[in-house]
């Protein structure tokens, strides 16, 4: 009792440990549960013209900034013979090229690749607005936004509503005269920003102006949206400018937060700035592996990821055993499948996967078959044991360089792929069976035979599948779960599936008797 006891617990805890780390994988690393999981990967270029006077030019940009809901995957900078750098500044981080001297028409790109992820961006605690300053209006402005503001407040409960209503009213389809006095219909959209920020200053409530861009495929010459964030007191709160709607809609990059300049250009005249944007779509792992964040974490840098190449596709094979193990443990513990030893199969599923189903099989039985009638031969030279099995290797090397041979002068070349099978366990195999036949007939040498490879059939379709191959390289904490499951397998002490039907002829006889 004791021992099962200890038992339970191990199981217990390779369970939970494997869980905690499959689901860390999964929830905040980003890791899909399926091969064909695919996100949208947005490209982005900024293209940014101005004409140099002559003078020294600084070009300054505001560059968009890194949040958790958005991965940005690569920035890259492009301006011809312009000196460059990336800064961070107390506003956010901004790119600067400068030049000595330049005269003319002149562009600089921007570009970055980003995706949009589940996580929920969560505000600094330290990005807490200062007391808003209250705007100087004239006399009658000040009359029809304290009415604008009035109205708002009446129709509100708390500060999102107000800031909704009142973005609303600016709106409306049948302006009033306060709101015709306030805004105008060539009203620029900064200009429309500017006096919601206004507005909600003389309700003392902090707002700034956040830019962004949607994000849809085939958009050229774009320029920024903007829309309004407010402080309720706890968080920030963003709005539609337009529609008072409130929340960040789907597929919107923020650019930049507050009112600092979106391009600064010291030198030049007429500069501008347009957005270009392209969409694809990308495995959803292999962006979770390029995420800079990521690369720190533990079972990324401490994992098969960080091994060259060459040994990843070594081991993607490699931990598919595991998998062919709990076939095995399960043909034999729970089924009663009698296999010709306790891992062959599991050799035998590897060799199918280097071949074909069909051909696996076909080149299997003709080598063990050829083997087991050379080893009847040899039997009756009365060689010792090791001599007979050497002998055994040899012949077996020699069928298959006869098969390889023969199959490709037929053309035949899936049948070539017959060298993968492992040579020692073939010999092996043959002299087990050999001796099984000797000992218990050909009989039970059918049996095992059969056996072995009925469950290497079923290990090579549970290896081959996508599925089990993508989550075995990619989440390999599932070996502890399978060491988990062959544990308590290793406890089973109750009845074949094949005993049970083996029985049925005593129940048949005892309904009989009776």
């Amino acid at each position: 009792m004791q021992t099962r006891l200890t038992l339970y617990i191990l199981v217990f805890l390779i369970l939970g440990t494997a869980s905690g780390m499959i689901l860390y994988k999964h929830l905040v690393l980003g890791f899909p549960l399926l091969p064909d999981d695919k996100k949208l990967v947005w490209t982005i270029e900024a293209r940014i013209d101005f004409i140099a006077q002559g003078d020294p030019v600084i070009v300054s940009f505001a560059l968009p900034p890194k949040n958790p809901n958005t991965i940005l995957l690569e920035e890259d900078f492009a301006s011809p013979d312009y000196g460059f750098s990336e800064l961070t500044t107390p506003d956010g981080r901004r790119a600067q090229w400068s030049k000595r001297t330049a005269t003319g028409p002149q562009i600089a790109y921007y570009r970055l690749a980003a995706y949009k992820t589940d996580r929920i961006e969560a505000t600094p605690s330290s990005d807490i607005p200062s007391a808003p300053v209250k705007p100087e209006f004239d006399e009658a402005q000040q009359t029809a936004a304290t009415t604008l503001l009035d109205q708002a407040r009446s129709k509100s409960a708390n500060t999102e509503i107000f800031t909704r209503e009142l973005i609303k009213s600016l709106n409306s389809q049948s302006p009033t005269q306060n709101t015709s006095l306030l805004i105008n219909d060539q009203a620029r959209a900064d200009d429309k920003t500017n006096l919601v920020i206004n507005l909600l200053a003389l309700e003392n409530i902090s707002a700034r102006i956040v830019r962004g861009l949607y994000l849809e495929g085939g958009r050229r010459r774009q320029s920024l949206t903007n829309f309004i964030e407010i402080h309720d007191g706890t968080q920030w709160l963003l709005f539609d400018q337009d529609t008072g709607n409130s929340g960040l809609p789907e597929n919107f990059l923020i650019w930049q937060h507050g009112d600092q300049s979106l391009l600064d250009v010291i030198g030049g005249k007429n500069s501008r700035v347009s957005f270009s944007i392209i969409e694809n779509t990308q495995s959803s792992r292999n962006l979770v592996l390029h995420d800079n964040k990521n690369k720190n974490a533990a079972l990324i840098d401490f994992s098969i990821y960080s091994l060259p190449i060459e040994q990843q596709n070594a081991f993607k094979m490699i931990l598919l055993l595991p998998i062919g193990a709990l076939i095995v443990v399960i043909m034999r513990l729970v089924i009663g499948l009698r296999t010709s030893g306790t891992f062959m199969p599991i050799l035998i599923a590897l060799a199918l996967i280097q071949t074909t189903l069909l051909t696996g099989i076909i080149m299997f039985l003709i080598v063990v078959s050829t083997g087991l009638l050379i080893r009847f031969y040899l039997s009756r030279l009365n060689l010792l044991f090791v001599a007979r099995i050497s002998a055994v290797i040899i012949v077996v090397i020699a069928i298959m360089a006869s098969i390889s041979i023969i199959s490709n002068k037929l053309g035949l070349s899936q049948a070539l792929t017959v060298t993968f099978f492992p040579l020692i366990i073939l010999a092996w195999t043959i002299e087990r069976m050999s001796v099984l036949w000797e000992e218990d007939g050909p009989r039970e040498v059918f049996i095992q035979g059969s056996g072995s490879l009925i469950t290497a059939v079923i290990a090579y379709l549970f290896m081959t599948n996508r599925i089990v191959e993508y989550l075995t390289f990619n989440f390999p904490e599932l070996m502890l779960i399978n060491l988990a499951f062959i544990l308590i397998l290793g406890q089973y002490t109750g009845y074949r599936l094949s005993e049970l039907y083996r029985f049925k002829s005593l129940e048949r006889r005892h309904h009989v008797s009776g």
